[in-house]
């Protein structure tokens, strides 16, 4: 596998007298590093950011290390909105690793090969933040995280009912150890900035600045950030922007979905479909264990969330099949999936998955905490039942489609048994069809579980 793409997410409005002083030392400073790429937003910055760096970083600009995006909106600075746009922006550069860099911050020589280092050392369930030490080290330097683009996806970005300077990045750092990330220090020679007074800093919010001073950039006690550790609900650094100066081409940053929901029920490909979800490179769960089944259950009931669920991106098959309204309710902008199948294949793959002679799973429902009650949950009753299962399977497509009547963006039905399959889930999901087969796992004849 190559090393993983560093995008360097840079945000920029009325900062280029800073950035004259940093990108070019930025550039030089991670050379060593192939796949690092610098995302610069112009954030409808009014000064001649532009021309500076059409003037000066055409060689880099071609050579793909430097890419410039355009926001022609005008308005205020909002810092949160436009980290989120440079971060989407770096996803879609193919960064896997994405650093939030501020117009004025230096990087040191050698950062992007010290992430990529950590993140292979230590794995994805780590990112990287800057420990202001008041007195030791430049202001302005606390706003650096680095993370997966996997975890800012699970987490939805910095949340932005922040709209000024504000703790946004304190925020991202305590959700980010919600999910269960584990916060590592950045290593201080790759921490310093520009001096500068805080005119250009509240420049577009002056009416915050006491506040702004009287929290400290190294305080995490003035944050007020809710319980819920995802934030958005999809809605994160939406806009539209122009690529290196082609503003005859708009590119579109749209919604994502909070998380996805496969909530077909059990024994209708929702094993097929969990790996339809990896293929995708979503972070995928499907019934893991008992426990964590019996985890996710409980948590919906009692909070409205779960801890254990929010882990994962994408997830399918029992309980998430009976929870769909408190998910929807629980987790706005996410996208379902309702996969069926033809009624007496799908009859025969239960009664087989009740048959111990053809499950070798079955034994064990006995004596683990959840199985038998999630069964008893959703049929009424643990043992097989033909008629039964068939009336409760014929009832949950039946509510599901009476549920979401009226939204064809949030529920996707697939017909398992029919050509279902890539052509049906990349568009509904906005994403890439691969090259691969959609997968057909425990194929039997006639059927897919």
């Amino acid at each position: 596998m190559p090393p993983p793409l560093v995008a360097f997410c840079i945000t920029c409005k009325n900062r280029v007298q800073h950035l004259r002083q940093t990108l070019p030392q930025n550039l030089a400073d991670n050379a060593d590093y192939p796949n690092a790429r610098f995302v610069l937003l112009d954030y409808a910055s009014p000064d001649d950011l532009l021309e500076y760096l059409k003037a000066n970083f055409r060689q880099a600009i071609e050579a793909g290390r430097l890419v410039v995006y355009s926001l022609r909106d005008s308005g205020p600075f909002r810092m949160a909105h436009a980290k989120n746009m440079a971060h989407r922006l770096g996803m879609r550069e193919q960064g896997r690793i994405l650093v939030n860099l501020d117009a004025d911050n230096f990087t040191g020589p050698g950062f992007a090969s010290y992430l990529a280092q950590q993140l292979e050392t230590e794995g994805s369930g780590i990112f990287l933040w800057a420990k202001m030490v008041r007195g030791e080290m430049a202001r302005g330097i606390s706003g650096r995280i680095a993370v997966t683009a996997e975890a800012f996806t699970k987490s939805g970005g910095y949340d932005e009912q922040f709209h000024t300077w504000s703790p946004d990045d304190k925020d991202f750092n305590l959700r980010l150890q919600r999910l269960g990330y584990r916060s590592v220090e950045i290593q201080p020679q790759f921490l310093n900035a520009v001096l500068h007074n805080d005119k250009m800093r509240f420049k577009d919010y002056p009416h915050i600045r006491q506040v702004a001073h009287l929290a400290g950039e190294d305080s995490f006690e003035a944050v007020e950030c809710s319980e819920v550790t995802i934030a958005n609900s999809g809605q994160i650094g939406l806009g539209t922007v122009y690529r290196n100066f082609d503003f005859g081409w708009p590119v579109e940053v749209k919604p994502i979905p909070t998380r996805i929901f496969g909530i077909g029920m059990h024994k209708t490909a929702t094993t097929s479909l969990h790996h339809a979800f990896e293929i995708l490179g979503f972070n995928s769960a499907h019934w893991m264990s008992a426990h964590w089944a019996k985890a996710i259950w409980e948590q919906m009931q009692s909070t409205g969330h779960s801890t254990t669920l929010e882990q994962h991106y994408a997830l399918c098959d029992l309980p998430i099949t009976l929870l769909y309204k408190e998910l929807d309710k629980g987790y706005p902008g996410s996208k379902f999936i309702l996969t069926v199948r033809d009624e007496d294949l799908w009859l025969k793959s239960v009664e087989d998955h009740w048959n111990p002679e053809r499950n070798k799973f079955r034994a064990g429902w006995s004596t683990d905490p959840f199985t038998h009650r999630v069964h008893k949950l959703l049929y009424g009753t643990k043992g097989f039942d033909g008629p039964l299962f068939l009336a409760r399977y014929r009832r949950h497509n039946a509510e599901v489609l009476e549920y979401f009547k009226g939204r064809p963006k949030d529920l996707l039905v697939m017909e398992m048994d029919q050509s279902a399959g890539w052509n049906q889930l990349c568009p509904f999901l906005d994403v890439p069809v691969p090259e691969q087969y959609y997968p057909r796992k425990f194929q039997t004849e006639r059927s897919v579980e």
